[in-house]
């Protein structure tokens, strides 16, 4: 295979996805905080809060309308760049594709435009229930996602069987249960109401800072403020329990997200900073936090965390494992019946992917040198460098948002949004800029999830240049710039859209004041007026 070929496929993919993921967290914490403001209302019957959760709902549909355009699109790519993926593992990954796409993506897009249209047609109530429905299918969209990746992660209840020569399901509630799946999912929906309560209040301290429809601002500051410190201190925790499910399940990933080269005496420590270098395959400047990393990986202080060097080793055992199944393997296609080839299979088939990994350098594994095996054991370390600062930018920003919304929290908490100068102003233009911030730990947080599991398509059992189409490099790059034009162009329109509604603001306005009232019940006065119908 030509490794070009692999590589522009990976581009187009990674370019795809992390397009695509620019919609996915503000959906799903969007979604839900229009759940908190329409309770409100109903709960009140203030009509303030009717206005606030159809402006948000105006914001959250056009992210939902470009996050389902480009979803679509990477769906395909399964089939037309990763044809031999979809084949060898289609009939497991397929499954949490197909429940998303029947259960969890219609739910969604069927009451969607309940929430839009149905305000002067249903109850109170029951335009609640069908914005909570909305809400709950695009979290469920997001369950099922995670669970076909996380097997991706982590390949359980699944095996290989010899007379198709595919990967098979045998434990359909293993695939749904896998605990890297699990600790992904809360992780990945909490990050994305960390990035709705950032985009919410942000837009309210502009609208603050230029004294403009306060009335709406103070109420979703107030909301962002508490949604969001809630929902960073459970992204904070959560990644520390998806830092506990490597320990088991991706060790090479853990390692090389701490560039620990060699193991350490437990407990570890944790490398706050630090200048990996692959070539002397050590970490230069490191600073410590004594026995950090032990206690986050092991929740213990004798369990040890396992380096690089000696995964390497394991690999290489695993990958001579593996070729005593390919060579059995190879046997029972000529005989099926050849009881001594069945039993070497059986006895080693775990290991067959890492034999895989030999037809990078040799075309049949089974004439593999030491040398090659060495080369094969060492490509299963991903990129340590990009791994380990892409770790402490979404780590720290994790930190900094707990920080940012405790401040936001007590501004709230004692009513303090009339601020002229001082400290208080200065986090009004602070949030405003940090609008952009959720983004980039999110997509730091994809790519360390993804590179950290190369060489692997699939954990243990597919290299990923082994499961790319027949496809040339003149198409790969068409291909790529037709998304890329395409995918611009709607970035752009995106942008316009949202900051037009933006400027816009909740009220319709047409001749009168700028600002509804600060005091719910008077709703009318002021020349306030509630958003039209839709």
């Amino acid at each position: 295979m030509d490794m070009a070929v692999i590589e522009l496929s990976r581009l187009q993919f990674a370019l795809t996805a992390l397009y695509h993921f620019l919609f996915v967290p503000l959906t799903l914490g969007l979604s839900f905080m229009l759940v908190i403001m329409e309770s409100i209302y109903v709960m009140t019957g203030r009509e303030i809060w009717r206005t606030i959760t159809r402006f948000w709902g105006k914001l959250f549909g056009i992210n939902f309308v470009l996050g389902v355009a480009t979803g679509i699109t990477m769906e395909f790519q399964f089939g037309t760049n990763w044809s031999y993926f979809s084949h060898y593992v289609g009939d497991i990954f397929g499954a949490p594709l197909a429940i998303e796409g029947l259960m969890a993506f219609f739910l969604e897009a069927t009451f969607v435009g309940l929430m839009f249209f149905g305000w002067d047609k249903l109850s109170k109530l029951g335009h609640l229930l069908t914005t909570i429905l909305v809400a709950v299918g695009s979290n469920l969209s997001a369950l099922w996602i995670l669970i076909a990746n996380g097997w991706m992660q982590n390949p359980v209840g699944a095996h290989f069987n010899p007379d198709t020569m595919r990967m098979e399901v045998n434990d359909f509630m293993a695939v749904l249960f896998n605990p890297v799946a699990q600790a992904k999912f809360v992780h990945t929906v909490s990050a994305g109401y960390v990035c709705a309560s950032v985009f919410v209040l942000g837009v309210s301290a502009w609208y603050l800072l230029r004294g403009k429809w306060t009335a709406v601002a103070k109420r979703s500051f107030t909301v962002a403020a508490a949604f969001g410190l809630a929902s960073s201190l459970s992204v904070v925790v959560l990644g520390d329990e998806s830092g506990y499910a490597l320990t088991d399940n991706q060790k090479m990933k853990l390692a090389s997200l701490e560039a620990m080269w060699h193991t350490e005496p437990a407990p570890a420590g944790f490398a706050l900073f630090g200048l990996p270098s692959v070539d002397d395959k050590t970490t230069y400047y490191e600073v410590k936090i004594p026995y950090a990393l032990g206690l986050i990986a092991t929740r213990s202080l004798s369990g040890e965390v396992t380096g690089i060097s000696q995964l390497v080793i394991k690999a290489e055992e695993r990958i001579e494992n593996g070729v005593r199944a390919y060579s059995a393997l190879e046997q029972l296609k000529v005989d099926r019946t050849n009881l001594a080839a069945r039993e070497e299979f059986e006895r080693n088939k775990q290991d067959l992917g890492y034999a895989m990994l030999l037809k990078r350098f040799v075309a049949d594994p089974r004439q593999a040198s030491s040398d090659d095996i060495l080369q094969a054991a060492w490509s299963t370390v991903p990129n340590v460098p990009v791994m380990f600062w892409v770790f402490r930018v979404m780590a720290g920003l994790g930190f900094f948002f707990i920080a940012f919304f405790a401040a936001a929290f007590y501004i709230a908490s004692t009513r303090r949004f009339h601020c002229e100068q001082g400290p208080c102003r200065l986090f009004m233009r602070t949030a405003v800029w940090v609008i952009p911030l959720p983004w980039i730990a999110i997509e730091f947080g994809w790519i360390l999830a993804e590179v950290g599991r190369q060489p692997w398509a699939i954990e243990g059992v597919l290299p990923t240049f082994l499961a790319a189409s027949s496809l040339t490099i003149a198409q790969l790059w068409t291909t790529i710039i037709g998304f890329t034009l395409l995918y611009g162009a709607l970035a752009v329109i995106e942008v316009r859209l949202m900051l037009a509604t933006i400027r816009k603001g909740p009220f319709d306005h047409h001749g009168t004041a700028q600002d509804g009232p600060d005091h719910p019940d008077d709703q009318h006065a002021s020349g306030y007026r509630p958003l039209p119908a839709e």
